[in-house]
């Protein structure tokens, strides 16, 4: 073997083991952020956001303080990253389960569809529903669908208006309408689902999908 050929021979192993070793530490770091994100979020739904410190959770996640603050700036940084994630999960997890039923229906009963899904699945995960109600502002999931938390999150923008632009027709204000078919979601089933106020959310769906219907209908540009 030449000399220029072990040479090459020798950069090709060493860029390799470097490639290694860096695959090692990516894998490491999503790891101890995952361990961070899961304690938290059994803390913060079980003891309380408020009860909570940083300390609780590094030390039930075996990391160090230091660590915590290489991937969250405090514990209000960790918690919105975790009402994104959750979001997310729920909406993918819609998706997922609707398939293909999607496709052939208007933008008006696609929407409706994922947000039963969504209702469905808070109805069955009632401390998830507790978590997001009291942390989710527009501020907030805002930032999720435009940046999310995890390369595995969906990216709500662009489902969002890929359905928009299937329509038929063009919509006044697609922000707004959002804000006011989440916002309204939001406080109605939160009272439904966890006290049966003012009734179960098996009686509330009906008025409260005729008033989605009612939100989107004066977003309608029609001509």
């Amino acid at each position: 073997m030449t000399t220029g050929m072990a040479m090459m021979t020798f950069h090709t192993k060493d860029k390799m083991k470097g490639e290694v070793i860096m695959g090692k530490v990516d894998v490491n770091k999503k790891l101890k952020e995952n361990s961070l994100l899961k304690t938290a979020f059994e803390f913060f739904t079980t003891k309380g956001f408020s009860k909570t410190s940083i300390t609780d959770i590094v030390s039930k996640a075996g990391v160090a303080k230091g660590t915590f603050y290489l991937y969250f700036k405090d514990k209000y940084d960790i918690r919105n990253k975790l009402v994104s994630h959750k979001s997310s999960q729920l909406f993918l997890t819609a998706l997922d389960e609707l398939g293909d039923e999607l496709n052939q229906l208007s933008f008006e009963d696609k929407l409706i569809r994922l947000i039963d899904n969504i209702i469905n699945q808070l109805n069955n995960d009632q401390s998830l529903l507790t978590f997001i109600s009291k942390n989710l502002s527009w501020g907030i999931f805002k930032n999720a669908i435009t940046s999310p938390a995890s390369d595995k999150d969906v990216d709500f923008a662009t489902v969002y208006y890929t359905m928009l632009n299937e329509a038929p027709y063009d919509f006044r204000d697609p922000e707004i309408m959002l804000f006011m078919i989440i916002e309204l979601v939001s406080s109605t089933c939160y009272s439904a689902i966890l006290y049966k106020e003012p009734c179960t959310i098996a009686e509330l769906k009906p008025y409260l999908y005729n008033s989605i219907r009612l939100i989107i209908s004066q977003h309608e540009i029609r001509t």
